[in-house]
């Protein structure tokens, strides 16, 4: 029987969620691998955070080297966030022949081209599943099962920050300020929104979208981006006045010619339109394949649980492969 070795960078919110994943459904994913799973080593400097989870004190290190370089090592779940040093480490795993798991959209995308490469240079895998809609299968699917397509447009609500404020205002006719003062209470939002209200953390989904669905890869910077701060009530109330509502977008439509027109901003939508029915932080992306028709994609887009539930679901398809 195969032994699977897990060596997991960072063990936040969402690494806590994803320990817990591998606890509670052992069976399962052990069954689907065909072999023990077991996460080693574990790169964290707060190893006294209180967490629900009972981790041993010996799997803690202090120094990245020592999961890259251990042998015993096959699959790296980088959880860090941000782009940098998550980047470099994702990039240093790969190199050193390790299959990496990462939910890191804004590392994956900012640096797309230069992880895959490493990739190939290291002859290892590299999964991002959770980086774009948390816990919704949406980039497997895009890249397997419905590969025999040409995809022609995706819309995507990708941000449960923005989806959950935009909906307070429009079905409660809550002010901006306090439904997101309400979200930050309640775990949706960040002490510091920026990167989620002004459309930051879109750019970085859509990138990655793009680059799977299209083959064509941009720069989240390169993005026209505008988020949500500028959207008032009273807009809000003439959009459903028309039969719309509001709706902060990731957007990418190819034309015939090959041409792509992307954007990440607050689009009006039909409320006939199955975006439109997306409620509260939920997550939904829609897409159009040439053969497939129109398919939405919809479910908790964040979260510890969700999350953890499609890295260790990549950890899975790395690990049949063994």
């Amino acid at each position: 029987m195969k032994n699977i070795n897990i060596g997991l960078l960072g063990l936040g919110n969402i690494g806590t969620g994803t320990y817990k994943v591998l606890e509670i459904n052992r069976k399962e994913i052990e069954e689907a691998v065909g072999g023990s799973v077991n996460i080693t080593r574990i790169l964290e400097k707060d190893i006294d955070r209180p967490r629900d989870i009972t981790v041993p004190r010996e799997s803690f290190v202090s120094d990245p080297e020592d999961i890259f370089s251990d042998p015993d090592i096959d699959i790296v779940i980088e959880l860090l966030g941000g782009v940098e040093p998550a980047a470099t480490m994702i990039e240093k795993a790969l190199l050193a022949g390790k299959h990496v798991v990462t939910a890191n959209k804004a590392a994956v995308a900012a640096n797309y081209h230069r992880l895959m490469d490493a990739a190939a240079k290291g002859n290892a895998t590299l999964r991002f599943e959770a980086s774009v809609g948390g816990g919704i299968p949406v980039l497997t699917p895009l890249t397997s099962c419905l590969k025999a397509n040409r995809f022609t447009k995706v819309l995507g609500i990708v941000n449960g920050t923005t989806n959950y404020i935009l909906d307070k205002m429009s079905t409660e006719g809550l002010p901006y300020d306090e439904v997101l003062k309400d979200a930050q209470a309640k775990g949706f939002a960040e002490a510091d929104p920026t990167a989620d209200v002004e459309g930051i953390d879109a750019a970085n989904k859509l990138s990655i979208l793009m680059a799977l669905m299209f083959d064509h890869y941009v720069h989240p910077d390169d993005i026209p981006t505008k988020g949500i701060t500028g959207v008032s009530g009273e807009e809000i109330e003439a959009a459903k006045g028309n039969g719309q509502v509001i709706k902060l977008i990731a957007s990418a439509e190819k034309a015939d010619d090959g041409s792509i027109k992307y954007e990440v901003g607050p689009m009006h939508l039909d409320d006939t339109h199955p975006l439109a029915g997306v409620r509260n932080e939920y997550n939904a992306v829609f897409v159009e394949g040439n053969a497939v028709g129109s398919l939405m994609f919809y479910g908790p887009g964040a979260g510890p649980l969700p999350t953890g539930s499609a890295v260790m679901g990549d950890v899975i398809e790395i690990g049949k492969a063994l």
